[in-house]
């Protein structure tokens, strides 16, 4: 190997079995610049609701709504009870 190589990552010196990325070598050091620009631009785009964070479109719609798209379980016109059925006549 040659004396000015270095490794793509590093082991990390507090006791860990992490890596990371070694800013020295060429190789590490894209990696971690394209890791912050992937961070800010997800960053970016999650608050300005773009992206994959963009809402549903609202379709226009063609025809104004009724009152059954309204209120579909508005109270029937009949009142609360049913009619009797034979109802008494006036003799």
């Amino acid at each position: 190997m040659h004396p000015d190589d270095e490794p793509v990552f590093k082991r990390s010196k507090w006791g860990t079995n992490h890596y990371y990325f070694n800013p020295r070598n060429p190789v590490g050091m894209a990696l971690i610049v394209i890791g912050l620009l992937f961070t800010a631009m997800m960053l970016i785009l999650m608050a300005d609701h773009a992206g994959p964070w963009a809402p549903d479109p609202v379709p226009a719609s063609t025809t104004s709504p009724t009152y059954d798209d309204i209120a579909p379980f508005a109270p029937s016109t009949t009142g609360p009870f049913p009619s009797p059925s034979g109802s008494p006549s006036a003799s």
